[in-house]
């Protein structure tokens, strides 16, 4: 593919996201249309003008994250990373190591990362979360499974060192979390996760102030859930990850609620999203200032296209307040749940944006 044909990709997918988003627009959510007006706690209707206020009222979504995922574990929990090198193999120009690190006392996560050879100088770091398959973190690293959602492989061959990781109970890593304190899966999976932007930020080959993340599906919101706990990501790419818990399977919060997320969802909110403390809307606005790519196809039927759109709607003004606009790029092939070859690629072009041109 050829540089004006790249060219052409990334800047039809800016065209397009304000198109449908004008489109989208009249068919909001119940939720919010706003991240900017909200009912403080005696029911009133509130307006946020300034960063200032932006920042208190960031504080309180953050909170409220917490109360159906758990709390972020205190830095007290925090371990030595004591990387360990498994095997590697060359693959091309791409040194594929596997290896495990420690982020708590007994716990250890296996991954693979990927070191492009001959580098010059330090190179951003990309996380790379893989979706809901057995193989976990073999995906990415180009190890079988889907070929489009090798992107930690093809991340490295464009530069990039990258680092995939097993989820929780993926791969080769099995934990209990609720068995080591914690609420929810998901949260274990934000401590880990930041245990790896730690492994990047520690090696000799990466700028550990040029970090991002990538994720398809499990991998798409994990990938969200991560930046909005850990202001060291940069830039995020998700794909097909999420849309408004009222159009996530018309409103039934039971795909969200089981032991491999977060089961306060059934236990407390009764999988009701009229009674969930947040949304998705939230977690897009919590990113602002930072840039955002997602991949939204047409014809997901996991996450229902206008659910995006509420979600991006909402968010908006929390980028133009923080004079952001135009940090949120959308693509929306004509595809089922999937992260196809132009998408990818607009996408990769959105990273070396953030981050080759940032240096």
């Amino acid at each position: 593919m050829n540089k004006m044909h790249k060219t052409f990709i990334f800047f039809t997918s800016i065209i397009l996201f304000f198109f449908i988003a004008g489109l989208a627009y009249s068919q909001s959510d119940p939720y919010q249309k706003n991240l900017l007006v909200y009912k403080d706690a005696g029911g009133n209707t509130k307006t946020i003008k300034s960063s200032k206020e932006w920042v208190k009222h960031r504080k309180m979504i953050l909170d409220n994250i917490q109360k159906v995922m758990g709390p972020l574990p205190d830095v007290s929990r925090k371990v030595p990373l004591d990387l360990q090198i498994i095997e590697e193999k060359r693959i091309g120009n791409v040194r594929r190591i596997k290896i495990s690190f420690a982020t708590e006392k007994d716990d250890r996560v296996p991954a693979y990362l990927l070191i492009p050879a001959g580098l010059k100088g330090r190179t951003p770091g990309i996380l790379c979360l893989h979706q809901t398959i057995k193989i976990g973190k073999e995906e990415p690293a180009g190890l079988g499974g889907n070929p489009d959602l090798h992107y930690a492989m093809e991340l490295a061959k464009r530069g990039y060192v990258t680092l995939a990781p097993d989820y929780p109970n993926f791969g080769e890593y099995n934990v209990d979390p609720y068995a080591i304190g914690y609420s929810s899966t998901t949260m274990k999976g934000i401590w880990n996760h930041m245990a790896a932007v730690d492994l990047l930020q520690s090696l000799p080959e990466v700028d550990p102030d040029r970090i991002g993340c990538i994720g398809h599906s499990l991998g798409g919101h994990n990938s969200l859930f991560l930046a909005v706990f850990d202001n060291r990501i940069k830039a995020v790419v998700t794909s097909c990850g999420f849309n408004s818990f009222f159009k996530y399977y018309g409103g039934d919060l039971t795909g969200w609620s089981h032991k491999g997320y977060m089961p306060r969802i059934a236990d407390i909110y009764e999988k009701d999203p009229s009674k969930m403390p947040f949304n998705f809307t939230d977690i897009l606005g919590l990113l602002a200032p930072r840039p955002v790519f997602i991949n939204a196809p047409l014809n997901d039927s996991n996450f229902e296209i206008s659910g995006v759109y509420d979600c991006v709607n909402a968010a908006t003004p929390v980028y133009k307040l923080l004079r952001a606009e135009g940090e949120i790029i959308m693509v929306n092939p004509d595809a089922p749940h999937a992260f196809p070859p132009a998408a990818r690629e607009a996408a990769y072009i959105f990273l070396d944006k953030a981050f080759k041109s940032r240096k």
